[in-house]
């Protein structure tokens, strides 16, 4: 996509593009050279506005819709969003950074999140609660009515899938607030939309700022929920305005996950499984393996090997499918990820691998930093506790089975863990008493459309994928009838026993 011809792509508000009243736009960097990709118009409160107008105009119609159709539509979504892959990818790379190869993976994927939730539409069932004498019983799903989502920059389509996928399907019309370091594929689906049948005003998308758009969405009273991706400490925020509206509220927030490496898992294998769970999107995900906790018999060979093999790992063009590690986002998260290094040395950990910037001018344009190890890592150390969002990785030896589960709880996260072992009764054992809503076991990172998803403590609320994220985009109807023609008079001298409840 070569945008910087044209002029600034507009706010998707009611099923076109549109210019933002601000008269502002928003220069959206590839951070492999900080050249500028396109510039987006920049949305404020007054545009939020007018995208809830179109909302709501729209939840009439689209909830209106039998799920059947609501189905239907949701698959031709998906065959078209299949079509126009190649070049979501292009852009996708170019706004963040992150390796082509890795983006085709994960785009690919999308399609299946909208097949999935269609299906959910047209087959998701009512139930016939119990209730004793006389009467029918029954509950109605309906949708809860114009929803708000907030997505990051780190998987600009792939989290903001996850939740329009079930919002749309369920009958809900949407606002999205997109990270503005990466906005433009969220408004280039506005068409796909279209094509595929969805009502004008039931997807809108408004670029902006957290302190202008975003403040003005979250604390909407227009608003039925708000569904954010971010920061812990934004998610709090963020329910707190919320909360002055009695708004619904799903957060997926911060993480600090662990590999947790038993002795009888092979060397290589667990070092493979590290850097797989480390230095996917260079760190940049709230699943990242920052911690690998390994059994104190194999952690000198794990060690050294690692460092190995994250020293040979290639940096480089983003847009080269031979490139394994891309730039960071932007400079604002590499000098964050360059302060926890210092961190980490200040605290006393050993820098085995990585902690500064590559070199080579092919990298001075860009984001650009080494995949990094830590090692001689305490719990209570911060860079083993606060999420860095990087490319980091800390390791921690451990001696018995209990020390792992200690540690691995020892955080104030609890989105994900990864458990690596051949003993599939130790797995299930160890996996029932982690404090995470995700645990893999021999695997990592993985994620399905039907698999809920979401953490413990202070890594969020709600769930995303399968039928329970579905019905968090419902509210429930019960509806009583009475089934019987026989007069009823409670205040009636007729000395009969009469049923009250």
């Amino acid at each position: 996509m070569n945008t910087m011809n044209v002029k600034p792509l507009g706010l998707y508000i009611d099923g076109r593009f549109q210019p933002a009243s601000t008269g502002r736009t928003i220069r959206v960097e590839n951070p492999k050279d900080r050249s500028v990709v396109a510039e987006v118009e920049e949305g404020d409160a007054s545009d939020i506005e007018k995208a809830l107008d179109a909302a709501t105009r729209a939840f009439a119609v689209w909830s209106a819709v039998q799920p059947a159709e609501r189905g239907n539509i949701m698959h031709r979504a998906a065959d078209l969003l299949e079509k126009r892959l190649p070049d979501l990818v292009t852009i996708e790379v170019d706004q963040i950074g992150r390796p082509r190869r890795e983006m085709e993976a994960q785009l690919g994927r999308l399609p299946e999140w909208f097949r999935y939730f269609g299906a959910v539409a047209r087959t998701h069932e009512d139930t016939v609660p119990p209730f004793g004498g006389a009467f029918l019983n029954y509950t109605r799903r309906v949708p809860l009515g114009v929803v708000g989502h907030i997505t990051p920059w780190n998987h600009p389509l792939l989290i903001l899938t996850k939740k329009i996928a079930p919002a749309m399907a369920a009958g809900n019309a949407i606002v999205v607030k997109p990270s503005e370091l990466a906005p433009i594929t969220p408004l280039l689906l506005g068409d796909i939309f279209k094509e595929a049948g969805v009502p004008d005003g039931v997807y809108n998308v408004v670029p902006g700022y957290g302190a202008t758009a975003g403040l003005a969405l979250t604390s909407s009273p227009r608003i039925a929920k708000i569904d954010l991706t971010g920061g812990t400490e934004t998610g709090k925020t963020v329910a707190s305005l919320a909360a002055r509206n009695l708004t619904r509220v799903a957060a997926e927030l911060g993480g600090k996950a662990n590999v947790i490496a038993f002795a009888d898992v092979p060397v290589d294998r667990c070092v493979a499984a590290t850097l797989f769970a480390s230095f996917i999107a260079s760190g940049q995900t709230c699943v990242q393996g920052s911690r690998l906790l390994v059994h104190r018999s194999i952690h000198d060979a794990v060690v050294a090997e690692l460092v190995r093999r994250t020293n040979a790992i290639r940096l480089g063009d983003p847009q080269d499918r031979m490139t394994q590690m891309g730039p960071l986002v932007s400079e604002k998260q590499r000098a964050l990820v360059e302060r926890y290094v210092a961190i980490g040395v200040a605290e006393g950990a050993t820098l085995a691998a990585g902690g500064r910037r590559p070199d080579g001018a092919a990298f001075d344009g860009g984001y650009y930093h080494l995949p990094t190890i830590f090692t001689d890592v305490r719990n209570d150390m911060r860079i083993a506790q606060e999420e860095i969002f990087g490319p980091v990785v800390c390791v921690i030896p451990f001696d018995t089975e209990e020390e792992a589960i200690a540690l691995a709880n020892g955080t104030e996260f609890g989105l994900a863990n990864s458990i690596w072992t051949r003993d599939i009764t130790r797995a299930h054992r160890v996996a029932h008493q982690l404090q995470s809503g995700i645990t893999w076991i021999n695997d990592h990172h993985r994620i399905d459309p039907c698999s809920p998803w979401g953490g413990f403590k202070m890594s969020g609320l709600g769930r995303e994928n399968g039928l329970v994220a579905y019905e968090e985009y419902t509210q429930i109807q019960n509806i009583i009838v009475n089934l019987s023609d026989a007069p009823f008079d409670w205040y009636a001298d007729d000395a009969t026993e009469k049923r009250y409840s």
